[in-house]
Formats: structure tokens, sequence, C-alpha cells
């Protein structure tokens, strides 16, 4: 079952980890701070493409956003979407 808290502390983590505010996070996704905030609460869940944002823009698999698993794999993607360069 999905549980919105492991989920919302993951999503403070990797924020605060930026050094980012639910401001500047809420910006980068075009929705606001209190959405943010509610998601990181654990009040409120989100849309499969803001999922999707959060995991290109933290470089992380959706499997660890929702809990699924505890490794952070880099899913090698830049914030466009594309895949990134494996030639280091």
């Amino acid at each position: 079952m999905f549980d919105k808290k492991i989920f919302g502390a993951r999503l403070a983590q990797l924020r605060r980890e930026r050094n980012m505010t639910a401001s500047q996070l809420g910006r980068e996704l075009g929705i606001t701070s209190t959405q943010i905030g509610d998601m990181e609460k654990g009040a409120s869940a989100t849309s499969m493409a803001r999922l999707y944002a959060l995991c290109v823009f933290f470089q992380v698999s959706a499997d660890y956003l929702l809990g699924l698993s505890d490794e952070r794999r880099d899913i090698g993607m830049d914030r466009t979407g594309a895949q990134g360069s494996c030639d280091g």
C-alpha cells in the first residue's frame, strides 16, 4: 500500500539536500509551496507526471520516492528527461 508519509519524508530530504526551499521546488515543478508542503507532510500525493518530474529533477528512481526501495539509484536522465551520456 502506498505510504504518503514515506514519500513525503523522502521528498523533504531530497529538497533539503539541495538546500532548496519549498517555494524554489514549487517553481521548478510549476506548483505552489503549499502543495510541496502538503506532499512532504503526507497530506496529499501527486500525479504521475509530477512524480516523473521529481524523479528526473532529483535523479532518483520512483521506487525510492515511493518507498518500494531504499536504494537511491541515479536514473541517468537530464532535467529535460533525455537519457544522459555514459561517457563519464
